[in-house]
């Protein structure tokens, strides 16, 4: 893995903040051995425009809340809401409509390259909830 601690912090954060707002096909792309600008590619999508921007409003966030905040150095798409990339330098993020991702399929563009894990923490609490539940 070639992504830097930086990296993975943004990303990880970024990608709870879009599936707290239930961003659909969360996937994390270590591009460092590809691309000199950057480490990492977050993708995510949305059914719906409205969607989309909010998905990215609760990335910002998020990120700004990090100890070492976070503000994208570059904000595109944002009119249409169809696709909105916002660039942290270390990470680069894309958030599509659902037409759209699977249009320009980036996760087939960087299909060489390792993908981080990310499980959501919701998934992981309501796994922990089952289980308990099942042992009783």
């Amino acid at each position: 893995m070639t992504v830097s601690e930086r990296a993975h912090e943004l990303a990880m954060a970024a990608a709870q903040a879009a599936a707290d707002k239930k961003a659909e096909d969360i996937v994390i792309i270590d591009v460092g051995d590809q691309l000199a600008i950057t480490d990492a590619f977050l993708v995510a999508s949305a059914p719906n425009e409205r969607q989309v921007l909010a998905i990215v409003d609760a990335i910002e966030e998020r990120l700004l809340e990090l100890p070492e905040k976070a503000k994208p150095l570059r904000r595109e798409g944002e009119r249409g809401g169809r696709w909105v990339l916002l660039d942290y330098v270390d990470m680069v993020v894309h958030v599509q409509h659902t037409e759209e991702r699977e249009f320009y399929a980036l996760d087939r563009l960087w299909k060489d390259c390792p993908q981080i894990p990310f499980v959501d923490r919701d998934l992981v609490d309501a796994d922990t909830a089952a289980g308990a539940a099942a042992a009783e």
